[in-house]
C-alpha cells in the first residue's frame, strides 16, 4: 500500500478539476493513489471524465447528499488508508516533483506531523502573481532557507502571527487528522485550529522551499467569500482568544500575546472593507471594522470549538 493517499473534495470548475488531476497524472514519482469525494455536483462531467481516463489508482465517489466543506473533509479522513494523506484543492496544480520531493521529506523525517511543500501562486486563469495576502504570508514565514523544522512555542507563534501555510498542499499524518478532526460548523480555519493543536502536543512541522505545489487563489473560493462578509473574522477571533487562553496556560507567554494582538488578521478586515462597502454589506463591514479595532465581535459567533487544554 502506497505511503502516500491524495483526497480531492470536489465542487468548482470542472477546467480547474480537470488540471488539477492532470497534474497528479503528470508526476515523475507514479507511486500515488487519488480519491475524488464528489459533494454533488450538479453535472456528470468530472465523473465521466474520470472514468474516460481508465487509471486504477482514481477512484471516485459521490456523496448521496451535499455534505459542504468541512463535513466532506471529515469523510475524506475517514476514507484513509494510507499514513500520510493530502487533502488536494480540485482547482490546484501539484508540479510535476511534489509526490517525489514530499516522500524524500518524509523519508527524512519520518516522524513529522506535517510537511509543508514549497508553493506559488496563481490566479483564476493560471497566471501566477502575488497578491496582498500572499505577500502577508512571505513576510510571516519564518526566516531561513532550504528544509526547516518547526515546533513548540516557535510554531504555535509563528501561525498566529500569520498563517503563512497553504492547506490544500499540507502532508497530513492521518492519525492525527482523525484524533483532533475538522470542526463541521467551521469552513475557514480548520487547518490553523489542528496545526496549533500539533505544536500544543509537540508535533512538528517540515517547511520546505522546493516549490512543488501551485495554489490558486480567485475571488471565488470560500476563503475570499467569508472574508468580505466577515465570517471568516468572526470564526479567526474565536480561536485567537482560546489560543490565548490555550498557550498562555502552557507558559508560553510570546504565542499567547500573538494570539491577543492578533495583528495581521485585524490588517486583513481592514483590507477587506473597500469589497464590502461595494456589496453594500453593512453588517460584514460592522464586522470587520469591529474586529479591524481589535474589538470583541464573539456574539457574532454561533459556536466555538472546543480546544485541548494540554
Amino acid at each position: 500500500m502506497t505511503q502516500l493517499e491524495i483526497f480531492m473534495p470536489f465542487w468548482g470548475r470542472v477546467d480547474h478539476f480537470k488540471l488539477a488531476v492532470e497534474s497528479l497524472l503528470a508526476q515523475t514519482d507514479p507511486d500515488w493513489r487519488l480519491t475524488i469525494v464528489d459533494d454533488r455536483y450538479p453535472d456528470d462531467e468530472p465523473q465521466r471524465w474520470i472514468a474516460e481516463l481508465g487509471d486504477p489508482r482514481i477512484r471516485y465517489l459521490r456523496n448521496d447528499e451535499n455534505l459542504g466543506v468541512s463535513r466532506n473533509y471529515v469523510k475524506c479522513v475517514a476514507l484513509a488508508e494510507a499514513e500520510f494523506l493530502v487533502i488536494f484543492g480540485c482547482d490546484d496544480v501539484m508540479r510535476p516533483g511534489y509526490i517525489a520531493r514530499v516522500k524524500q521529506l518524509l523519508a527524512e523525517y519520518p516522524e513529522v506531523a506535517v510537511i509543508q511543500p514549497g508553493a506559488r501562486v496563481i490566479d483564476g486563469d493560471g497566471r501566477e502573481y502575488l497578491p496582498l495576502p500572499d505577500r502577508m504570508k512571505r513576510y510571516y514565514r519564518p526566516r531561513g532557507t532550504g528544509v526547516r523544522v518547526l515546533a513548540g512555542e516557535r510554531l504555535a507563534r509563528s501561525l498566529l502571527r500569520g498563517n503563512w501555510t497553504y492547506f490544500p498542499s499540507l502532508v497530513w499524518r492521518t492519525e492525527l487528522l482523525r484524533r483532533y478532526g475538522f470542526d463541521q460548523d467551521l469552513n475557514v480555519v480548520q487547518d490553523l485550529i489542528m496545526l496549533l493543536d500539533i505544536a500544543a502536543d509537540g508535533g512538528t512541522m517540515v517547511l520546505d522551499d522546493d516549490p512543488v505545489f501551485t495554489y490558486r487563489r480567485h475571488s471565488g473560493s470560500v476563503s475570499s467569500a467569508t472574508a468580505v462578509d466577515g465570517t471568516r473574522f468572526a470564526q479567526e477571533r474565536a480561536l485567537f482568544d482560546q489560543s490565548a487562553e490555550l498557550f498562555g496556560g502552557k507558559g508560553w507567554a510570546r504565542a499567547a500575546r500573538a494570539a491577543r494582538w492578533h495583528i495581521s488578521s485585524r490588517l486583513h478586515a481592514l483590507s477587506m472593507l473597500p469589497a464590502a462597502i461595494r456589496r453594500r454589506d453593512g453588517r460584514g463591514v460592522r464586522i470587520l471594522l469591529a474586529h479591524a479595532r481589535g474589538a470583541d465581535i464573539s456574539g457574532l459567533v454561533s459556536r466555538t470549538r472546543g480546544r485541548a487544554t494540554s
